[in-house]
């Protein structure tokens, strides 16, 4: 940790963001370097990485160590890097259509192994950054450029699909409500084990019905209903509840081994192992 304290200029670049005027990532972006700077993480033990999509081209706006990646991998790019270096606080940024469209099988298998990485996601339910096609997420009967007389699917559940599959920290956070956002970041990446947050997030260009009047009529906050975070049907209720509100806050959190905790091997980081006095010679023979 830092032995001075850090704001958000700290992990600022000196490039301006490209995004809409009243897109949800300028409240995401803010929320995510406060959590970095509250938490004391200096830019250089941060590794960013990104999939393909509008909040992926964040990589050029934080000043840590960025990778952007191609659509749907971020998460098996954020686990290699985990692996290699776990001093390194890893979070992968993804948007929904990126994470739950491309990228379905990493989240689900993700969890499963409880890495111990932060996956945060961009849901404005729709592909924006090629103009506004349905995403996974979209409303059933949300009319968008690919389905110009009503979405006719079922939208995905990335709550309930998180904690069926084992994660061991699920959140949601809304992308107009900062404060709270930061300290679900900062929950997020305390906790041990793989931590998931769904970001709300407006598309004022693109999305023209989940507009910032239509959240302030759902939204709701999990703490001021007294949920029990640590209660796995709880949790599950609150997630496919059926009275059209849209909880905020943390949905589970439990504590379990974390996947270097299985693995003797990994008590070192792989980057500080002795190379050496490793002969790979035999090991190549079969190759021969």
């Amino acid at each position: 940790m830092a032995t001075t304290p850090l704001t958000q200029r700290d992990y600022t670049t000196k490039y301006t963001p490209s995004w809409c005027p009243g897109c949800g990532n300028f409240g995401i972006m803010p929320a995510t370097k406060g959590a970095f700077a509250e938490l004391g993480i200096p830019p250089h033990q941060i590794a960013m990485i990104f999939g393909i999509g509008c909040s992926s081209n964040g990589s050029n706006f934080y000043n840590v160590y960025a990778f952007h990646g191609i659509h749907g991998r971020s998460l098996p790019v954020a686990s290699g890097v985990k692996l290699a270096n776990s001093e390194l606080t890893v979070v992968a940024d993804s948007g929904d259509g990126d994470a739950y469209g491309e990228g379905i099988s990493h989240f689900v298998h993700t969890a499963r192994t409880n890495i111990d990485i932060t996956y945060l996601v961009h849901d404005n339910h729709l592909y924006s950054l090629t103009t506004g096609q349905t995403s996974p997420t979209s409303e059933e009967g949300m009319k968008t450029k690919s389905a110009p007389f009503g979405n006719i699917d079922h939208p995905f559940n990335p709550i309930a699909t998180a904690i069926l599959n084992g994660a061991t920290f699920v959140a949601q956070g809304f992308s107009s409500d900062i404060p709270q956002l930061k300290e679900l970041i900062k929950q997020a990446i305390k906790h041990r084990g793989f931590s998931f947050i769904n970001i709300m997030q407006l598309c004022p260009t693109f999305n023209k019905l989940n507009e910032f009047p239509w959240y302030k009529e759902r939204v709701i906050k999990l703490e001021d209903e007294k949920h029990n975070t640590s209660d796995y049907q709880a949790a599950l209720m609150q997630a496919v509840r059926t009275d059209g509100k849209i909880p905020l806050g943390v949905f589970y959190q439990i504590e379990k081994p974390t996947y270097h905790d299985r693995l003797e091997q990994l008590k070192t980081p792989l980057v500080k192992h002795r190379i050496d006095r490793i002969d790979i010679t035999r090991s190549l023979e079969i190759y021969r």
